[in-house]
């Protein structure tokens, strides 16, 4: 997979609500009611990690989940990563 440039990744944040780019990586957060409605996420969010075969690198505390998403093998952010993000954006239910 081919590892986007700064123009590109900056070009598709455009449309991708409440995702950063810095450290060569997508970077977002999520705040939810509680423990339980975090961890549900995090799960709903395995099972498409799986089917797509890319998996974030994340952190849970309590209620809140920070996600981390760049393509290791290409050393940055490819289309990948925005294909997990956007996925990740609507199991979550990230909204304007």
């Amino acid at each position: 997979m081919k590892k986007l440039t700064d123009f590109e990744i900056n070009k598709k944040l455009e449309s991708l609500i409440d995702w950063d780019y810095y450290e060569d990586a997508l970077h977002t957060d999520f705040e939810f009611d509680n423990f339980k409605d975090c961890m549900s996420a995090m799960n709903r969010i395995a099972f498409e990690c799986e089917a797509i075969n890319h998996h974030p690198e994340w952190t849970n505390i309590y209620n809140v989940l920070e996600i981390k998403l760049t393509t290791h093998d290409a050393n940055g952010v490819t289309e990948l990563d925005f294909k997990l993000a956007e996925a990740i954006n609507k199991i979550v239910e990230v909204e304007e």
